[in-house]
Parts: C-alpha cells; structure tokens; sequence
C-alpha cells in the first residue's frame, strides 16, 4: 500500500517541461506559443515559422500586410512566415500607395 502512495507522489514531482508533448490534450496556444500546426493555436491565430521553430502568431486583418507568393518552394526558405489573411480577404497587391514601383505592398483587401 505504501509504495504505490510513493510512486504517485513520484510522478506529481516530474517537472513539467514545455512545450508539453503532442498527445496531452493541452489548452489551445496563444500568441508567441509553439506550436506544430495552425488548429494548435486558439482562434485568430496559425502555426507560422518563427527562426527554428513554429509560433503561434495572429491571422492578418485587412489593411496587414501579407505575403505573397509567387513561386511554389520559396514558402520553406522563409525564416519569419505571416499567417494567411483572414476569412473573405485576399492578399492583393495595395495600388493606391504613391508611385507603382516603390510599394510593392500586398495587404489583405475585401474579395
């Protein structure tokens, strides 16, 4: 009887290291959180590369600016991603920044 009040005892002591494993069913993550895939995070936020690891970071609202991608296979090279625009906008190329070639600046507009 003894040993297995000990042995719970035991595994109540083991520090809990973050971020916590896979299967443990944990709270959603917040901003700046890691994560492995955008439906780890709570809502208004996707899993997005961050240096080495993947974040956390909140879904672009219009008028954020946003990337776009031309070529497939440059998505991996990036080091800092951004999450896609939010639901009904779309990335598009923002024209009435002064003169066309200066800002080539995509921002989430309304479809």
């Amino acid at each position: 009887h003894g040993a297995t009040e000990l042995d719970e005892v035991g595994t109540e002591a083991v520090p809990r290291r973050t971020p916590a494993p896979a299967w443990v069913p944990a709270a959603k993550g917040e901003e700046g959180d890691f994560c492995l895939r955008s439906s780890d995070c709570a809502a208004g936020l996707c899993c997005a590369r961050h240096f080495w690891s993947k974040i956390c970071k909140p879904v672009l609202r219009e008028g954020q600016v946003c990337t776009r991608h031309r070529r497939k296979g440059t998505h991996g090279l990036e080091i800092f991603q951004r999450c896609q625009c939010a639901e009904g906008l779309a990335c598009r190329l923002q024209r009435e920044l002064g003169p066309a070639d200066t800002s080539r600046l995509h921002t989430c507009q309304r479809h």
